[in-house]
């Protein structure tokens, strides 16, 4: 009678019998489709990162009053003019603009807006004007046209074009946004901007989404309807 080391077991793996002894199942090879779809998982969980974190970057900036604007725009532009604008504290830098999910005005933009941000702390308008056009009339508004002139605080505006004939007194170019100290604002980090104690700007024409200011007086107000804009 042989004994039990004379005798080869059948699990031993044997040319002859190549099913047997331990061989990795399909999920567990490195080529096996289950590697392979956890190496797509791994690599789809990577590209999500960057979009996330520019978008609780964007959310963080607007809830601290960072960014220009802190609410859901229309996406409808509005033209302002006026014939002079004097400001102290003054800074500018880019940054986005967001529509409320679903707005019919996103088009193709994703329902974002690159925009200007011009942020001045204390500023003095002449005759300013300011229309948008709703598709075959303009809703019109005009003030400051007689002797008292258009006050404004903490006024930020969000453009995409913006014209005149300026000057600065004491300016900054190229200055990191989120180190702006002039007017108070703050932009996102990383981002190009500029800051001057003053800023005048004649003939001042702007393309707008939005407006805001810690106080606005507009004296000699009209707001109406009319076949033209500003």
């Amino acid at each position: 009678m042989a004994s039990s080391s004379d005798v080869t077991s059948s699990a031993d793996p044997t040319p002859e019998n190549p099913e047997s002894g331990s061989v990795p199942a399909a999920s567990e090879t490195t080529d096996g489709p289950a590697r392979r779809g956890r190496v797509r998982a791994r690599r789809a969980a990577v590209m999500a990162v960057p979009a996330t974190l520019v978008a609780g970057a964007l959310a963080v900036l607007t809830a601290e009053g960072a960014l220009g604007v802190q609410f859901a725009i229309s996406g409808m532009p509005f033209t302002v003019t006026a014939t002079e604008l004097n400001g102290t504290g003054f800074e500018q830098f880019g940054g986005l603009d967001n529509m409320a999910p679903g707005s019919p005005n996103e088009g193709d933009t994703g329902g974002q807006v690159l925009i200007i941000t011009s942020a001045i702390k204390n500023a003095t308008l002449t005759k300013l004007c300011q229309s948008v056009d709703l598709g075959g009339t303009n809703l019109l508004i005009t003030a400051g046209s007689g002797a008292e002139k258009v006050t404004a605080s903490d006024l930020t505006t969000d453009s995409t074009e913006l014209s005149g004939d300026a000057a600065f007194n004491n300016i900054e170019i190229g200055n990191d946004a989120s180190t702006l100290t002039k007017a108070g604002a703050k932009g996102p980090i990383g981002v190009f901007s500029q800051q001057a104690d003053t800023v005048r700007i004649a003939n001042l024409r702007q393309t707008n989404y939005a407006t805001t200011a810690g106080v606005f007086k507009l004296p000699g107000l009209k707001l109406g309807f009319s076949s033209k804009g500003c």
